[in-house]
C-alpha cells in the first residue's frame, strides 16, 4: 500500500513538472511566436512599403510616360518617291529619339490637291496635336493658315521665304514655323548642264506656273545661264493636264531642259520622257525622282536626310523646349552627282567619272 502511494505521488510529480515544462514551452513558443509575427508583420509591412513604393515609382513613371507621348500630325502632298523618303526620314528620327512607344503619327496625303491638303492641316489642329509636319510647299501653305500657335516644321520646301510671302528674310520664319529646305545649288546645276552638254545654245526651264518655289528656281537658273550666255525661254504648266503640250512646244525650240524641283512634274515624268526623250533633248532635273522618270542627271540631296533633320528639330522643340520662331532653316548636309544610265545610253551622253548612277 506505501509502495502504491509512492509510485502516485512519483506519477503526481512528474505530471506537475511535465505540465510546467509545457506552459514554460508555451510562453517560449509564444515569445519566439510573437517574435516571428512581428517579424513577418515588419516583413509584410516592409514589402507592402517596398510594393506601395514601386506602385508609386510605377505609376510616376507612368505618368512621366504618358506626359511623353506626343501625337503628330504629317500632311504630304502627293505620293512621290522624295517625298515619301522625307516623311520617313522625319518618323525614323523621333522613332529613335523619343522612343516608338511614346509618339504616333497620323501621315495623311493631299493627293496634289490645295483643298485636301487644308482639310488635313485643319483636321490636326482640330485633334489638338503637338506638331504638324508639312510636306512640300502647299502642305505648309495650308498648315500656316490653319494655326498660328502648332508647332509646324515643313521639309521639302525649297524656298520658305517665298512660300509664306516673307519680304525680309533672315533665316528664320519669325512664325510657328521653321523646317528643312530641298534647294539644291542652282548653279552648280547650271555648271552641271555645260558640263554634260557643252554644245547647248538654247534651254528650256519647264516647271508647274502653280507652284512658286519652282518659279524661285527657274529664276535662279536663268540668271546663271545669263552669266553664260546661254539663251534660256521658260515653259509653264499650269497643271497636269497641260503638260504634254508645253513639252512638246519646248522640245521644238530647245537644245535641253531643266526641270527644278517641282511637284506636278514629279508626278508626271513619263509624259515629260514619252515626248523629250524620243525628240532627242536631255533634261538636266532638280533632284533624284524626277532624274529618274525622265532626266540625264542631277545634283542630288537625300530628302530622307532633310526628313530625318527635320525629326531632330522637332525632338528639340518638344522636347528641349526650343523656340521655333528663331530656328533658321536647315539644308542638304551634301549633294551628289547623279545620272541616269538608261536614258544616257539612249541619247549616246557618257558622263565624267565623278557622276554616280542612280539605281534603278
Amino acid at each position: 500500500m506505501r509502495n502504491v502511494k509512492k509510485l502516485i505521488s512519483i506519477l503526481m510529480a512528474g505530471t506537475l513538472a511535465f505540465s510546467m515544462a509545457a506552459c514554460g514551452d508555451s510562453g517560449s513558443n509564444d515569445a519566439s511566436g510573437s517574435a516571428a509575427s512581428g517579424s513577418n508583420a515588419d516583413n509584410a509591412d516592409n514589402a507592402n512599403g517596398s510594393d506601395d513604393s514601386d506602385d508609386a515609382d510605377d505609376a510616376d513613371n507612368s505618368a512621366g510616360n504618358e506626359s511623353k507621348k506626343y501625337s503628330i500630325g504629317i500632311c504630304q502632298q502627293l505620293e512621290h518617291p522624295a517625298l515619301d523618303a522625307a516623311s520617313e526620314g522625319f518618323q525614323d528620327a523621333l522613332k529613335e529619339l523619343l522612343g516608338e512607344e511614346n509618339v504616333s503619327f497620323d501621315l495623311q496625303n493631299g493627293q496634289g490637291e490645295q483643298a485636301n491638303c487644308a482639310t488635313i492641316c485643319n483636321g490636326f489642329v482640330s485633334n489638338n496635336v503637338d506638331l504638324i509636319l508639312a510636306n512640300a510647299t502647299t502642305a505648309l501653305q495650308c498648315a500656316s493658315a490653319a494655326t498660328s500657335s502648332i508647332p509646324i516644321l515643313g521639309t521639302s520646301i525649297t524656298d520658305y521665304a517665298v512660300a509664306l510671302e516673307i519680304d525680309e528674310w533672315t533665316g528664320a520664319t519669325g512664325m510657328n514655323i521653321s523646317g528643312t529646305s530641298d534647294l539644291a545649288p542652282i548653279e552648280e546645276q547650271e555648271k552641271m548642264l555645260k558640263e554634260l552638254l557643252p554644245d547647248t545654245k538654247k534651254v528650256g526651264i519647264l516647271y508647274c506656273s502653280a507652284e512658286p518655289n519652282s518659279a524661285y528656281q527657274a529664276k535662279l537658273f536663268g540668271e546663271a545661264l545669263q552669266k553664260d550666255n546661254i539663251e534660256f525661254t521658260e515653259y509653264t504648266a499650269a497643271d497636269s493636264n497641260d503638260i504634254a503640250a508645253v513639252v512638246q512646244s519646248a522640245v521644238s525650240e530647245v537644245d535641253a531642259i531643266y526641270i527644278p524641283t517641282d511637284n506636278t512634274m514629279a508626278g508626271n515624268t513619263e509624259a515629260v520622257y514619252n515626248i523629250a526623250v524620243p525628240a532627242g533633248i536631255p533634261i538636266i532635273a532638280g533632284e533624284e525622282g524626277l532624274c529618274t522618270g525622265c532626266g540625264i542627271a542631277t545634283l542630288s540631296i537625300s530628302y530622307y536626310d532633310i526628313g530625318y533633320k527635320a525629326g531632330e528639330m522637332a525632338y528639340d522643340i518638344l522636347v528641349n523646349g526650343a523656340d521655333i520662331s528663331t530656328m533658321e532653316i536647315e539644308y542638304a548636309p551634301k549633294v551628289t552627282k547623279e545620272y541616269n544610265a538608261s536614258i544616257c545610253e539612249e541619247l549616246n551622253i557618257t558622263p565624267p567619272d565623278d557622276y554616280v548612277a542612280i539605281e534603278q
